[in-house]
């Protein structure tokens, strides 16, 4: 993971973009949503899928999501969740637009708990 965010067009870790992401129940279906960008495997993007449902009140899924607060990736501004429990692995050539740059304090909250969730260093 790392935050690379820049105004050029191509898609950066530290960005929220707009990809289509499968439903976790049925890969053949899915819908184009926000993605937070978080870092690269290989010649994949990695990402979380961004939510504005709020999970704060469900206990068992708690460690599963964090806040990110509101931008311009929802029309609305409503407040997002990251979920955290899902690592999405993007092509690049599918992102179909970029949406915000989330600042590198709140990518580091973020970060932080990927890490925590996943046990990753």
């Amino acid at each position: 993971m790392h935050y690379a965010p820049a105004p050029n067009g191509l898609p950066e870790p530290g960005e929220i973009v707009w990809t289509w992401v499968p439903y976790e129940e049925d890969y053949s279906q899915g819908k184009d949503r926000p993605v937070l960008l978080v870092g690269a495997s290989g010649r994949y993007l990695l990402g979380l899928m961004l939510t504005s449902k709020d999970h704060d009140g469900d206990a068992r899924r708690a460690d599963d999501y964090v806040d990110i607060g509101t931008g311009p990736w929802d029309r609305q501004w409503r407040p997002s969740e990251a979920k955290l429990d899902r690592v999405l692995q993007i092509n690049a050539k599918d992102i179909r637009r970029e949406g915000a740059i989330l600042d590198s304090g709140r990518f580091s909250v973020v970060a932080s708990a990927l890490r925590q969730r996943h046990g990753w260093s």
